[in-house]
């Protein structure tokens, strides 16, 4: 992956690593480009910054090797990063929607006006097609993805580094921190994730990994949530009737802006394997039932209906490989066996925020890496939040992001 050649003219720094005060702009992302790409890239205008694109095609034979991981690169025109902050998206999103949106707003350009490079590290089936994945894309398939990118640019850049996640890229972050021994890796940030969980939650995570096991085994290895379809027919089409039937009666049906609100605000309460490790919702909110479908009444709290159908427009396949799924399961159920994340090997600072109405409070996670002498983790719940509100809300830079 590391196409630097032997007169390239690229300042280095002892050690073969660039001298990254000497490197900025568009010589940064040209030299980003030469280092990672093996496809067409994109240099993406932007409104006072600089944004590069390229597809990754590297990889072991039948590890999805055919399908690209893609890499997103924000840069200032002028100034020369600090440090890269690597970003991970949640389950079924990409770096676009989890992190540009709102545009121009997003945690993207919030750690770019930090002085940060900004990597975007968009898993493999964001591009793929059902028949692309297979039942070995789970959680470390994710990281040693993530570790080509991270060893490539740190050969040829050399500078601090931390990991910041949301959702499945918070367990990805954590996942590869226990695995990444350099001494430049300085912090992991995890947005509302769920670390091994206790009693009666632990008893159906274990239920749940076993359900994703067997889906393994029957043949199923991806699934789409259905959630850009889901808001699109509310945004397109919101007093339209939907297909799914209406609690107060079953006999009537959602309207298609009442079943978006519901399945976001009351993300707990809908049938399915996984919906159930949400405190409340994917947003704060509130829904009250009406006399009819159409007398519903509800609200978002802090991320607004278009802003969910910004993010999820910008979706690729909107798949999530049913591997990852069964491997974060055995997290939470604490089966070491399936899938664990060495927590006493996290040596790297850790603030891990979690909302309330989303992963809620769950901090045997933090604890583990606490307990194993890191002193440098902080775990706090943001009061009245729901899981996408950490990214998306239009207060999230004051609500959430100062606490980062």
């Amino acid at each position: 992956m590391d196409r630097q050649q032997p007169d390239d003219p690229t300042p280095t720094a002892p050690g073969g690593a660039t001298d990254s005060a000497a490197v900025a702009g568009p010589a940064l992302l040209t030299l980003i480009e030469r280092t990672l790409s093996t496809g067409t890239a994109a240099h993406l205008p932007g409104r006072g910054f600089l944004r590069l694109t390229l597809p990754l095609f590297d990889g072991d034979p039948g590890d999805g090797s055919g399908v690209p991981v893609t890499v997103d690169v924000l840069a200032d025109p002028d100034r020369a990063p600090h440090s890269i902050a690597y970003l991970l998206p949640g389950g079924g999103l990409n770096f676009a929607a989890d992190f540009l949106t709102p545009d121009g707003h997003g945690l993207a350009h919030h750690l770019r006006r930090q002085g940060h490079l900004v990597v975007g590290v968009t898993p493999r089936e964001d591009a793929a097609r059902p028949g692309d994945v297979t039942a070995g894309w789970g959680l470390a398939a994710h990281r040693r993805d993530l570790a080509r990118v991270v060893g490539a640019l740190d050969r040829v850049l050399g500078l601090p580094y931390q990991y910041a996640g949301h959702s499945a890229g918070a367990a990805l972050a954590l996942d590869a921190a226990a695995h990444d021994p350099s001494p430049r890796l300085r912090r992991v940030l995890a947005l509302d994730t769920t670390g091994p969980l206790t009693g009666p939650d632990a008893t159906r995570a274990a239920a749940m990994r076993d359900a994703y096991a067997a889906q393994l085994a029957g043949g199923t290895y991806a699934s789409d949530p259905g959630l850009a379809g889901l808001v699109s027919r509310a945004v397109t089409d919101p007093d339209g009737a939907s297909a799914v039937p209406w609690p107060p009666d079953p006999t009537l049906r959602f309207t298609h802006a009442g079943l978006a609100h519901f399945a976001l605000i009351r993300t707990a309460e809908l049938p399915g394997p996984a919906n159930w490790i949400y405190a409340r919702g994917h947003a704060a909110g509130s829904y009250a039932f009406g006399a009819t479908p159409a007398e519903d009444r509800f609200a978002l709290t802090h991320t607004p209906l278009a802003t969910w159908h910004a993010a999820t427009a910008a979706l690729g396949s909107g798949l999530i490989p049913t591997a990852l799924l069964r491997d974060l399961s055995a997290i939470w159920a604490g089966d070491d066996t399936t899938y664990a994340i060495a927590w006493d090997r996290i040596r790297a600072e850790v603030l891990w925020l979690n909302t309330e109405h989303g992963r809620g409070d769950h901090p045997a996670g933090a604890d583990l890496i606490r307990a194993a002498a890191n002193p440098g983790v902080t775990y706090r719940v943001l009061p009245d939040h729901g899981h996408a509100d950490i990214t998306w809300s239009t207060t999230a830079a004051r609500d959430a992001w100062s606490l980062l």
